[in-house]
């Protein structure tokens, strides 16, 4: 699975411009299932972000995880994290997995991160969804597991 982790301030996500998911601050995670990926690397992914010391303590210092933090967790499938750029100027997502598989392990993935403790917002499978947000620090990190 990929991942793309954004320390947050707030995030909300919308469809059709209604907010179906929103947080204060934490973490919006755009996730991606690629072919292959299976429980395994969504329980590795969600436990690492979980507890991934991104977050300021006390004296300014990046030494708190999101569950240390109390921070909570925007949840968004994002396919075109699998993007293949390598040839030509048109990405090609052949290495993202079948949209039913990358389904149920997004729904899982979310599951994982409620599991370890975080509070979790979600946004719509497939759905055209426009996410806002206000990034902190800018802290933003890849992750593949």
């Amino acid at each position: 699975m990929r991942a793309l982790v954004q320390r947050v301030s707030k995030a909300s996500v919308s469809v059709d411009g209604e907010v179906i998911g929103k947080i204060g601050g934490g973490v919006l995670i755009l996730i991606c299932a690629m072919q292959g990926d299976g429980e395994a690397q969504a329980d590795k992914l969600a436990a690492k972000i979980a507890k991934m010391r991104i977050f300021r303590d006390d004296d300014g210092r990046m030494n708190r995880s999101l569950l240390d933090a109390g921070g909570a967790a925007l949840v968004v499938s994002q396919f075109t994290l699998a993007a293949d750029t390598s040839r030509g100027n048109r990405p090609g997502f052949s290495t993202a997995a079948p949209p039913e598989e990358g389904e149920r392990l997004y729904e899982y993935f979310a599951t994982q991160m409620a599991t370890q403790g975080v509070t979790v917002a979600t946004g719509r499978f497939g759905a055209d969804m426009a996410v806002a947000l206000v990034n902190d620090g800018p802290v933003t990190i890849w992750m593949e597991a």
